[in-house]
């Protein structure tokens, strides 16, 4: 697996604490141990505008460090689903968060919606057909749930609690593509107490993944 990150996400872009110092750093170290990470580069404008409304890009471009951070964060997930459809795992390590930005509004520390424009870049290009979207955050995910409202070819799912996944895999066994919108408050160390961290180191070597 290949983990997206650009260190440009380390950046303190807003007065929020999806912006805070040092956020990311737990999880960049647990990663490096086992995983190639690899550099995305930022989406277009024409990117977002798949999904979002002109009015709602051109407001968060007001804020330029903003604005860079959080389509770089679109770039990441580009870069995570283009892999994906060539059968190569991925994991975007990105920040802001997106699920709660719909098509032209935005909340809860999400400006753009990284999945969102991700699978529809892929449905527009024509390398995907049905897609499953599983949101793992403690809170659902408004936005992907409007913009794919009247998308039946998109199916979003907010997985709550310690529901079982199999069975509803096994009901959308036909679609093309698995997207995990992965917001991780529900941590031990976080709001939710449910997930926990699991670090695997390879085996292969002393100095580090290949």
């Amino acid at each position: 697996m290949k983990v997206v990150f650009h260190e440009w996400y380390r950046e303190v872009y807003a007065a929020d604490p999806a912006a805070a110092v040092g956020r990311l750093d737990g999880i960049i170290t647990a990663l490096r141990v086992s995983f190639e990470f690899v550099t995305p580069r930022p989406a277009t404008e024409a990117d977002l505008l798949l999904v979002h409304h002109p009015d709602l890009v051109e407001r968060v471009k007001r804020e330029a460090l903003l604005y860079k951070i959080a389509a770089l964060a679109v770039g990441g997930a580009i870069e995570a689903a283009n892999r994906a459809v060539k059968g190569e795992p991925a994991f975007a390590l990105i920040r802001p968060p997106g699920h709660h930005a719909g098509p032209a509004s935005c909340w809860g520390f999400c400006w753009f919606n990284n999945v969102a424009v991700a699978v529809e870049k892929l449905r527009r290009a024509g390398k995907t057909g049905r897609v499953l979207i599983i949101d793992i955050d403690l809170h659902y995910g408004d936005g992907t749930d409007k913009i794919f409202a009247r998308t039946p070819q998109v199916v979003y799912h907010h997985l709550s609690g310690t529901e079982q996944l199999a069975r509803f895999f096994a009901d959308h066994s036909d679609c093309d593509l698995v997207a995990v919108s992965a917001g991780f408050d529900g941590h031990v160390d976080d709001w939710g107490g449910i997930l926990t961290t699991m670090v695997e180191y390879p085996l292969h070597s002393a100095s580090g993944p290949s």
